[in-house]
């Protein structure tokens, strides 16, 4: 991977990154308040569905950047196996890594974006303080486990699918595709992956969301996967699954096709 290419992913992932996070970051408050041990209403329902913004702005171009160059470079070693039966597997460890990375930024903000979207009485910057003063700088990565925990499974199912799609559609056309044909691809993708891991998705925010102290704060993924069966059952599991795979197949047609277009411009 040269130093162009490093340039355009790490440009047009964090492009794309910002375009899906603010775009859609209503839904995104929505599904945390569906997901949300107090309860949608308590947690603040319809109102100030914007809150917590300033923190996903702020990690959003960061943390897309840091998995789009990690999931090429590590793609870019392994050259060889990309024609071959072993490319789904490419795909499943290049993102996995690149997931891991970008986690690294985006945990914290998530954190913080999180707990100010269930409680809207509070702003981010107050959201952040009591964070540091109650928790430390631990606090902020609450939850880090639960989320790379989410995420590399989400990616094991989207990027390979992804590109399984636009390598389908390519041969069919017998030629390269438009960067709205690759967006369509991850909107299918995206909506598959989103949907079979919400119930990560529902452990990794009773997790950041709980007080500290409670056994949810604890960040045990079965533990909590269990205590939200037995207390809501299947629907629980599924909480927020229609907002999420909205926001996912909707977000990945935008992430995935901003991220083409400009990586092919700047290339």
């Amino acid at each position: 991977m040269d130093r162009r290419e490093f340039t355009a992913s790490l440009v047009a992932g964090g492009c794309a990154g910002m375009c899906v996070d603010l775009t859609l970051f209503p839904l995104d408050t929505i599904k945390t308040r569906l997901q949300s041990q107090q309860g949608f209403y308590k947690a603040g329902g319809f109102r100030g569905i914007y809150a917590g913004v300033p923190s996903a702005a702020i990690g959003s171009f960061p943390s897309a950047a840091a998995f789009f160059v990690t999931y090429e470079s590590t793609k870019s070693l392994f050259t060889g196996y990309s024609a071959t039966n072993l490319a789904p597997i490419t795909h499943m460890l290049a993102a996995s890594l690149g997931e891991i990375v970008a986690c690294l930024i985006r945990v914290p903000t998530e954190v913080v974006k999180q707990r100010t979207q269930a409680s809207p009485s509070l702003n981010t910057y107050r959201v952040l303080l009591n964070t540091l003063q109650e928790e430390g700088f631990r606090g902020l990565y609450r939850g880090y486990g639960s989320t790379v925990l989410r995420e590399i499974p989400f990616s094991l199912v989207q990027f390979p699918l992804w590109e399984y799609l636009k390598a389908v559609w390519w041969r069919r056309q017998g030629g390269r595709l438009d960067s709205w044909q690759a967006a369509v691809c991850g909107a299918l993708a995206g909506g598959v992956a989103a949907f079979v891991t919400t119930p990560l998705d529902v452990a990794k925010t009773w997790i950041m969301l709980a007080k500290a102290g409670t056994s949810a704060a604890s960040g045990n993924i079965p533990k909590v996967l269990y205590e939200v069966w037995r207390s809501r059952g299947i629907p629980g599991l599924f909480a927020g699954s229609i907002p999420r795979v909205t926001f996912i197949s909707m977000g990945g047609f935008i992430f995935l096709g901003a991220y083409e277009k400009v990586r092919r411009t700047l290339l």
